[in-house]
């Protein structure tokens, strides 16, 4: 059923609560609302409910602060409108979305494994694959409650396919039930695209990607489709793995062999009993060592876990005071 939602001295808009949380239907009604992960875990969706009444999808969802909870704080992502209502929130048109998100039936086609945790998944849904790269989409994994963001590792193309390259997390109800519970020519629903980190072409700076883990998956796109595109800016890549076991990860750069993109591979762990003579530590302190300085010059991309996010945003914006403006990426948990 369609509901009515009113931004309080904005716009209305409405959003098919049985299809859509407030997030998303805004999106899909060309509404910009603020947002990051989609998934509960960033807390950039907040908004205050001024009339009307929503269910709450994850009431314990980490987005939200006790803090937030005591003010009456929400989060858009996880509340599902159950009639009109007014909301209290700042939209800003650089969260419009760049391609209109849409839900579609899509088929596991191809499954191929990359380190001893991750591997790539190829879904195949009807019509073109429509995204920028570094964007993500949302995946519905069966008998896991709710959505998992992935970003794809593509490109676009107008065969429909959608790939990931996820990691199975100990414990994740969402990456296990990928793993163990889709079989090749079975389908999820795909939601998406979605994402702030995509591949701007409007600037002639070169492009540094930062990657650990499976944030592997969004740089991949960004590089693919910097280097796709005839006289870009050079291409700086870095990898943060932990040790010897992830290096077939790299590997995934290898097929990006190009005379503009240079790579370097860092591992935070090494295996003492296995060669190594590669760099070893975090993977922005050996960005930090390889980039010609100022750091101002480049245009940032990067991926990974929360501690790796913030320790690129520390070093670039608290240390050499590059423009926030230069530097992409999504929030996840």
């Amino acid at each position: 059923m369609e509901h009515q939602i009113t931004i309080e001295g904005g716009a209305t808009f409405a959003v098919d609560a049985s299809e859509d949380a407030l997030l998303r239907g805004a999106l899909r009604a060309g509404v910009g609302l603020p947002h990051e992960c989609s998934v509960g875990g960033c807390g950039a969706c907040r908004f205050e409910l001024v009339s009307g009444a929503m269910d709450t999808l994850w009431p314990d969802a980490p987005g939200l602060s006790e803090r937030d909870r005591k003010r009456g704080k929400r989060l858009a992502c996880q509340s599902r409108p159950t009639g009109d209502c007014t909301i209290r929130v700042r939209c800003d048109d650089s969260y419009l979305p760049v391609v209109t998100p849409s839900r579609r039936e899509a088929e596991l086609v191809a499954r191929r494994s990359v380190t001893p945790d991750m591997s790539e998944f190829t879904f195949r849904a009807p019509g073109e694959a429509a995204f920028r790269a570094g964007q993500y989409a949302l995946l519905y994994p069966p008998s896991a409650q709710g959505a998992r963001a992935y970003s794809m590792s593509n490109l676009p193309n107008g065969d429909g396919l959608w790939q990931f390259v996820i990691r199975r997390l100990p414990g994740g109800a969402g990456s296990n039930a990928l793993f163990d519970r889709i079989a090749i020519g079975e389908r999820v629903l795909l939601d998406g695209p979605y994402g702030h980190a995509y591949l701007r072409d409007d600037d002639a700076r070169d492009i540094v990607c930062i990657a650990g883990g499976s944030g592997l998956a969004p740089m991949l796109s960004i590089a693919r489709g910097a280097l796709a595109q005839p006289g870009s800016p050079r291409v700086h890549f870095f990898y943060g793995a932990r040790s010897q076991a992830d290096l077939r990860a790299a590997a995934e750069l290898d097929a990006l062999a190009h005379e503009r993109l240079s790579v370097s591979v860092v591992l935070s762990a090494p295996d003492a009993s296995q060669p190594w003579h590669g760099a070893t530590g975090f993977v922005h302190d050996e960005a930090e060592r390889g980039l010609a300085q100022p750091l101002d010059r480049y245009r940032f991309y990067f991926a990974g876990p929360p501690p790796m996010i913030e320790a690129v945003q520390d070093l670039l914006m608290l240390r050499h005071k590059v423009p926030f403006a230069q530097l992409h990426f999504d929030r996840f948990v």
